[in-house]
């Protein structure tokens, strides 16, 4: 085999994982491989098992049945050995903010082992990195939202990890702040493996290389964005807004094509082979003015629905 075929190392390997508490099934049976390299996204709504399944993997919680590895390192055999090789920002940021941010970046430097020089070196670079330098010197109680999750993502980046496990790091923020910080996730996309929990939709579609969505503690499906969407739309989607679209000129439009919905303004038709000149050609003729027209994308949102029988919303 070439080296240009060759896969890709893998850098997190669940097999069966399970976790219980009491009675109530948090998380079912998860199997699933990442990639070294690889931004996988755990994608679900709330209490789908995604933060469960991150502290399982952190060995903060231990396994009802099954297991993983972190890079080889079984969780529950070689647990010191995962922790030296991963590092987690956590859903509830986890800084000291009557300190600043060179100082807070130091304590969890030194917590690590790491010579002064070289905390000293690496908080300068993650600084510079999140865009926190000009306020490095400033206590973290008067950092905003958005600048408290680049801080806690820099502080988990300190001791270097080859895996690093961001849990909903942009829960809470307004749009903008969460778009800023898309910005800087991007960046660690290559260089290290990560595993980030969201119930954002656009979040996984913007950043993950792939995705795997999470219900009631299951994987439903898993895949790239575009895999997901086009394993749904095998149909295309037209929707047509139009004025003068009586019922009799529905019902002739159902006539030709399997589906057709009455929608606000006009209509949407599903077909394997949707024709607009043949539409307008039907159309023109009953009196039907045809003010805009466009072949519909499937969203992840679709994916959820179709997988789970419901929407995802935040």
């Amino acid at each position: 085999m070439s080296e240009t075929m060759m896969p890709h190392p893998i850098a997190i390997q669940m097999t069966g994982i399970s976790k219980t508490f009491g009675k109530h099934l948090a998380v079912v049976g998860l199997d699933l491989t990442v990639q070294q390299g690889e931004l996988f996204s755990l994608l679900g709504p709330n209490g789908a098992g995604k933060t469960t399944t991150i502290k399982m993997l952190c060995c903060l919680l231990r396994p009802s049945s099954g297991t993983a590895t972190i890079m080889g390192n079984d969780i529950q055999k070689a647990p010191l050995a995962v922790k030296q090789v991963i590092d987690i920002s956590p859903q509830e940021t986890a800084l000291s903010e009557h300190l600043n941010a060179w100082e807070n970046l130091s304590l969890i430097g030194r917590s690590h082992g790491l010579a002064k020089s070289t905390v000293r070196k690496r908080s300068e670079e993650l600084l510079q990195m999140m865009s926190l330098l000009d306020r490095a010197k400033e206590r973290v109680r008067r950092f905003s939202g958005g600048m408290k999750r680049r801080l806690s993502i820099a502080m988990a980046l300190v001791s270097d990890p080859q895996v690093l496990f961001l849990d909903e790091p942009t829960l809470g923020l307004d749009p903008q702040s969460r778009a800023g910080l898309w910005e800087h996730i991007e960046r660690l996309k290559g260089g290290k493996t990560v595993m980030l929990t969201t119930h954002y939709l656009e979040e996984a579609d913007s950043l993950a290389d792939r995705i795997a969505i999470m219900d009631e503690g299951r994987v439903v499906v898993q895949g790239t964005s575009r895999e997901l969407k086009d394993g749904i739309s095998e149909r295309k989607v037209m929707r047509i807004e139009a004025d003068g679209l009586s019922a009799d000129v529905v019902e002739g439009l159902r006539q030709i094509y399997p589906e057709v919905a009455v929608v606000e303004g006009g209509v949407e038709i599903t077909s394997d082979d949707v024709d607009l000149y043949a539409i307008q050609d039907y159309l023109r003729p009953r009196g039907v003015t045809v003010r805009s027209t466009y072949l519909k994308q499937a969203t992840l949102d679709d994916v959820f629905l179709h997988y789970t029988g419901r929407e995802l919303r935040e």
